[in-house]
């Protein structure tokens, strides 16, 4: 510590230029003006972190205790943790230019108010916070700061913390691969390939097991296109890990753990997990999918709070992780963590939802916060990924796309085929993404798979959500223009987006128009599409427009996600569960014979036929 606070008083203290963080509104690290810094080391102010040893016996988070005290203690005072715990100007983006050294250049990894936990904090000035910590591959500070989180000026820095081993295998991701018996895993580490070979051993249940190889990727600030993810927002996302269990035996049971095998032969492992691998496409057995979009993340510890904007991410992962014994796979339709550029969220997400991810496919589509960036290729202009650009998305999650850059997909279970978009980049009729919709909903075996669904990040069908109403578009601009002549073409049988963070259930509908008024049990042919927005994953809530269209059912404006139950080839039933009981809210039934798959409908037929 002496060390660091010597290195701290040393800079400068003059402020330099630092170009500051443009990032969501709602993100709460950019509330932190950490780049205008200002230090007032006080001899007699001082904090303590306890213990300062964690994951002793192989755990990836631990509680730590932080004691402080103040001498002029005030209700603008905050904590800061910091990782690396040397937070000094020392580690500031080499190709930012700046007239002189800032004092600070680096975001904390979360923050909490000193007096959260301790009223009396402003007359004693003494207090405690308890803060959970996950491994991130550094060592960990705290930083006791005054002035607000506009004007912070660094009292007092702590002792270190750090995990036994920073660099262990952690947070797996299951996802489904380019092949209907393939499981891939992803996991993140500290080991790079010049220090160790990342592998997964994996078997049946109680068989003998066996070791796959995995891919290593990673990526650095200058792949980031702008700030804060390429400034005060930037962290070493460490390496990234892929492997494919392939030829995989239908709906078994597998337990596998993650590792990396040293240099000197010694091996690190993960502890042990388990999947299920997928039915064969068309299986008729009982298949579970669960469909949301901006989740976001949330801190145990009640840290990172502004505006409670994203605290119901902890509830719907509660819900997922209660039903998860009843769950084959889970679609995340877009915005997924909403680090918005402060790139250490990526792995407080992925902690998150380690016990949902590690155990059944977690699926994710592109959102606006993932990629959008002006002059990044962008369908749309503007700054909601906080200069990501897509990278973290893509590199910390796999998805089985021919280009993961694009991130549009199709993907196969059992008796369902999920069409996958990514709605910032350009879908109108023509481009590559409007060819790969049409070939996805083309190439499937209706008589086989007869559950056709079309997932999108941004509402590309139909949404009364406030933000539609106001364009008077009730959609994407030029969203359904041209896509809506495909799903009463291919007959999709319903298309779920996010985007809007709310609840909404449409009638079977074309072209504005409801092709039925049933409300609980569809028999026959739709004759339509129902489009679902299940945007309410736990990100603030939006509005709805105070105008309901007819084709506009259902609408909730509140958290939760949608379930779709494949009972057999001619019984499909859809749920909306909230986030806050996990209790059915909504809900329809679909029974149709394959001849009501082929009947013809309005636009979904050849005009003339040989017969005429």
């Amino acid at each position: 510590m002496e060390k660091l606070v010597a290195v701290l008083l040393a800079i400068v203290l003059a402020l330099g230029a630092i170009q500051e963080g443009k990032s969501h509104k709602d993100q709460p690290l950019s509330g932190i003006a950490i780049h205008k810094t200002t230090f007032h080391l006080n001899e007699k102010a001082s904090v303590k972190a306890s213990p300062t040893i964690l994951g002793a016996n192989g755990q990836d988070s631990e509680w730590v205790l932080v004691e402080y005290t103040s001498p002029h203690a005030s209700n603008d005072d905050w904590i800061g943790v910091f990782s690396p715990a040397d937070f000094n100007a020392s580690i500031c983006p080499a190709e930012i230019e700046y007239v002189d050294p800032p004092l600070l250049c680096s975001a904390p990894i979360k923050f909490q108010y000193a007096n959260y936990s301790n009223t009396r904090y402003i007359s004693t000035g003494n207090a405690s916070l308890k803060l959970n910590l996950i491994n991130q591959r550094s060592d960990f500070s705290f930083g006791l700061f005054s002035g607000g989180l506009l004007n912070p000026k660094l009292v007092a820095v702590s002792n270190k913390v750090v995990f036994e081993n920073p660099n262990a295998p952690v947070y797996p991701r299951l996802a489904l691969g380019k092949e209907w018996d393939e499981m891939t895993v992803t996991w993140t580490s500290g080991y790079g390939l010049d220090v160790a070979k990342p592998v997964v051993e994996w078997g049946i249940k109680g068989e003998e097991r066996k070791l796959s190889p995995a891919g290593t990727l990673t990526f650095g600030q200058n792949s980031m296109c702008g700030a804060p993810a390429r400034t005060v927002g930037w962290r070493d996302p460490g390496y990234i890990h892929t492997a494919f269990l392939k030829e995989l035996w239908l709906s078994a049971k597998y337990t596998y753990r993650i590792g990396h095998k040293l240099s000197s032969g010694a091996l690190i492992w993960s502890k042990e997990y388990q999947f299920t691998s997928s039915p064969f496409p068309g299986q008729d057995s009982l298949q579970r999918v669960v469909i949301f979009g901006d989740m976001g993340k949330a801190e145990v510890d009640g840290s990172n709070e502004y505006k409670d904007f994203q605290r119901a991410s902890l509830n719907t992962t509660k819900q997922l992780i209660r039903d998860l014994n009843n769950t084959d796979a889970v679609f995340h339709i877009g915005d997924i963590c909403y680090a918005n550029g402060y790139l250490s969220q990526w792995d407080q997400f992925t902690a998150q939802i380690e016990p949902i991810a590690s155990t059944v496919p977690y699926m994710i589509a592109s959102g606006n916060h993932d990629r959008v960036w002006p002059n990044s290729g962008s369908f749309y202009q503007g700054l909601d990924s906080g200069g990501e650009c897509g990278v973290p998305a893509q590199t910390m999650f796999y998805v089985p796309a021919q280009n993961r850059a694009k991130f549009w997909y199709s993907s196969d279970y059992g008796m369902f085929r999920f069409c996958v978009a990514n709605t910032d980049l350009d879908w109108r009729e023509g481009t590559e993404q409007y060819k790969f919709i049409e070939q996805c909903l083309a190439s499937v075996d209706r008589q086989k798979q007869p559950w056709l669904i079309f997932l999108a990040h941004r509402a590309l069908g139909y949404s009364s959500g406030d933000l539609y109403g106001k364009e008077g578009t009730f959609s994407e601009p030029m969203g359904r223009d041209s896509l809506q002549k495909l799903w009463q073409k291919y007959k999709v049988d319903i298309a779920v987006y996010g985007h809007a963070h709310h609840y909404e259930r449409t009638c079977p509908v074309y072209q504005s128009t409801c092709t039925s008024f049933e409300l609980s049990h569809y028999k026959g042919p739709l004759n339509g599409t129902i489009h679902v927005v299940a945007g309410g994953g736990g990100a603030g809530l939006s509005r709805f427009s105070d105008w309901i269209p007819k084709w506009s059912l259902i609408r909730d404006e509140d958290f939760g996600f949608v379930k779709l139950t494949a009972l057999d080839h001619s019984s499909l039933l859809f749920e909306y569960k909230k986030s806050s009981d996990g209790r059915v809210h909504d809900s329809f039934r679909m029974s149709r014979d394959y001849r009501d798959v082929l009947a013809c409908a309005a636009d979904s037929c050849p005009a003339t036929t040989l017969a005429s």
